[in-house]
């Protein structure tokens, strides 16, 4: 979460002033839509560590150092173990103790985590605040009222975001084929592209 950031930590390099703009641009490109499916990027810090700048100011222009950077940022951020991240929304859940048990396994069948019960005194009744993904909560609501015979109240807001887990080197885990089916809906092409076709072109 966060803002994204590109922090200049070179030491002696010259002509750094000339060409911060051009890997800005470069820098913005790559954080509206990241390597893996095209998507937004958040609390990404680059450090640039060096530079290796010809002498001639006319090949120091956007057009060859906005690609470069690209495909720079690109390599890095595979080689940083990418992920994605999911929305989270809390759940604050009214309903009498008899069904609390019931309220626990819908919770556990939709990737929920139930975070603090609450009894209110003098009534039969508990709050159960708990953080729900936003893709387990489609028909989260019908679901839940069916297991407790319409007993269980939700309400649903939007919390944070929560990376994912996974790794996406290896192409049978769950964040690798979430991320293809994206890229597949997107009309990308479906594997992720290698670290090689970045490399090669530097």
């Amino acid at each position: 979460e966060g803002p994204n950031v590109i922090v200049d930590v070179t030491s002696g390099c010259q002509f750094m002033n000339e060409i911060k703009e051009h890997m800005v641009s470069g820098f913005e490109i790559v954080t509206k839509a990241g390597i893996l499916c095209d998507e937004m990027m958040r609390g990404i810090r680059f450090n640039v560590c060096d530079t290796t700048l010809h002498n001639d100011s006319i090949h120091r222009g956007g057009g060859q150092l906005t690609p470069c950077t690209r495909r720079v940022l690109f390599a890095t951020e595979l080689m940083a173990k990418p992920t994605l991240q999911e929305p989270i929304f809390q759940v604050e859940i009214t309903a009498p103790t008899d069904v609390v048990g019931s309220i626990y396994a819908c919770m556990a069948v939709r990737r929920g985590t139930v975070e603090e019960e609450i009894t209110i005194e003098g009534t039969p009744l508990v709050i159960i605040k708990a953080f729900l993904p936003v893709a387990e909560s489609f028909g989260f609501t019908s679901y839940l009222r069916q297991q407790t015979s319409g007993k269980a109240f939700p309400n649903c807001v939007f919390d944070h975001w929560e990376a994912l887990d996974g790794d996406i080197s290896k192409p049978d885990n769950k964040l690798t084929k979430l991320i293809q089916g994206i890229r597949v809906r997107k009309g990308l092409k479906e594997p992720i592209p290698p670290l090689a076709d970045y490399l090669d072109k530097l």
